[in-house]
């Protein structure tokens, strides 16, 4: 293997007395010692990614609690029938199918609220919260106080504490502020579950153990449907509690067996912690090599090198970036990208009770179609550019959800599968838009920009309760304009560089020397 990865303290920085020979740079020491995925980096990636399958099951579980019930007329008569508006009619006249606790909607009599948009308040409130959950705590990954591995389990364990408390809510109020709140602490599983992954492994794994992310993602997804199923006689809050104790118990046992990322440990100034974790994660065979631990620049690096590598306060690293055209153009383009993959990919899930076809299985049928639209992604990310797989995917999803709406609901079994080739098309630019964020910014920021991509996602999904609920008047607005949005925000990935096969670097200061002379690193 070539070792052409740069120092992490260009020479052009130090004084001619302070040069050394044996300095390597933290990228080509991780190159060296994680080159292969071994047991210690597979078991750590397996753990890790357990925490997914909450965040899926709390992300949609609305579409079972806050589900519209069907109902049934007590006596068919003239006055009651299957065609009639329910809220024309007498309360004895007609009856829910099932328990009135079964959803919201009906527990709360939300069913002639006045508008469709307030039975899909805590959904829009759930993403806000993300949103301003990404936000506020996006830098605490990058910064010294808290870090990558903290920020996961804090979030996790905080968003399952408040998904319980739901229990407690009487009013679509109450319950709406604690989906805000449950929303506010799930916006940065994600990013840190992926930033963790991609820096616990060399370039070469890169893409791929984040699949391995993704996969759980879909693991949760698929559960949900089983779970919601198993309790649907049974009042809508057991559900909640269904899917919270699990995560809190498994935050609970897995912290311990987790690893802090060896690069935001080093950049931090903890660099004999940060040895221990890549001396844990490395094989034997890479450990015995050239460019083993004990040779490597942290015990030789010079004081005056030393004194270079950044000592980042909160949102300091934000503050960096904003400040670089470059950086801030870059960022917001994939932002803009982000939010119309993410009207589409939320959408199209949110969405399925839109259809003429059973809830359970259409959301089971998504989940399942998300595995293989991750194998596809595990197989692009080696093979294929970035940019050109955003694009294709982005189009095909926008002009498959089109034509859904143009045949209509006569055509149930055409429809649904123009929505699942819709999704799985989503899926898959959504997959490698989340791959493609972490490669176009440094490790000092990395967290900051990927949690920033994440609220653009948000963004794009928070729109999306409303379009579905004015779908069920007119469908285009739903998934009309799901595919118009991301066949449109698609085309903004061509204004930002290609990163297939890149050095990820540890700082702006860097990155920008590179791209100066003509290369991303």
């Amino acid at each position: 293997m070539e070792h052409s990865a740069t120092p992490l303290i260009p020479v052009y920085q130090l004084g001619l007395d302070d040069q050394i020979s044996p300095v390597v740079s933290l990228d080509e020491m991780i190159e060296q010692n994680l080159a292969n995925l071994g047991l210690p980096q597979f078991i750590q990636v397996i753990l890790i990614s357990l925490l997914l399958i909450f965040e899926s099951q709390q992300t949609f579980i609305s579409v079972y609690t806050d589900e519209e019930p069907t109902w049934h007329c007590i006596n068919n008569t003239t006055t009651c029938s299957s065609s009639s508006d329910i809220c024309t009619l007498s309360k004895s006249a007609w009856a829910w199918d099932r328990p009135s606790d079964t959803t919201i909607i009906s527990d709360w009599s939300l069913e002639c609220a006045g508008s469709s948009i307030l039975s899909g308040l805590p959904s829009s409130c759930f993403f806000i919260g993300c949103l301003l959950g990404g936000l506020a705590l996006s830098t605490l990954g990058d910064s010294s106080s808290l870090g990558r591995k903290k920020l996961l389990f804090l979030s996790c364990f905080a968003m399952s504490i408040t998904a319980l408390a739901t229990i407690f809510a009487n009013n679509i109020w109450i319950y709406s502020t604690i989906r805000f709140v449950a929303g506010f602490f799930r916006a940065p599983i994600m990013t840190s579950v992926i930033v963790l992954l991609s820096e616990m492994v060399s370039k070469r794994w890169r893409g791929q153990v984040v699949i391995i992310g993704f996969t759980f993602f879909s693991f949760g997804l698929v559960s949900l449907p089983a779970v919601a199923y198993l309790s649907r006689g049974s009042s809508w809050k057991m559900l909640y509690v269904w899917t919270s104790i699990p995560s809190i118990v498994c935050c609970i046992i897995i912290y311990p067996f987790i690893s802090e990322s060896p690069r935001w440990l080093f950049i931090h100034g903890h660099e004999a912690e940060a040895m221990a974790v890549l001396k844990r994660l490395a094989s034997r065979s890479n450990y015995q090599s050239d460019y083993g631990l004990e040779s490597c620049c942290l015990s030789n690096m010079p004081p005056k090198a030393k004194n270079v590598i950044p000592k980042l306060d909160l949102y300091s690293s934000l503050k960096d970036l904003f400040n670089r055209k470059w950086a801030l153009r870059r960022l917001l383009t994939i932002m803009a990208l982000a939010f119309g993959i993410g009207v589409v990919y939320f959408g199209l899930l949110l969405g399925v009770g839109n259809l003429s076809f059973n809830i359970y299985l259409s959301l089971a049928f998504n989940g399942l179609l998300d595995i293989p639209a991750y194998l596809l992604t595990f197989i692009l990310i080696e093979r294929w550019s970035r940019k050109s797989s955003i694009l294709t995917f982005c189009i095909l999803s926008g002009t498959c959800s089109a034509i859904c709406v143009a045949i209509g609901d006569e055509q149930e079994v055409l429809q649904i599968g123009l929505e699942l080739a819709s999704f799985f098309s989503a899926c898959v630019a959504f997959n490698v838009l989340l791959v493609f964020g972490t490669e176009l910014f440094t490790t000092c920021v990395r967290n900051s920009t990927t949690s920033l991509v994440r609220q653009a996602v948000n963004l794009g999904a928070a729109f999306s309760p409303v379009l579905i609920s004015a779908g069920r008047q007119n469908e285009f607005l739903s998934f009309g304009v799901f595919g118009l949005v991301v066949f449109c925000f698609g085309f903004f990935v061509v204004f930002l560089p290609e990163t297939i096969g890149v050095t990820l670097c540890d700082t702006l200061d860097q990155q920008e020397y590179f791209k100066t002379g003509g290369e991303l690193c």
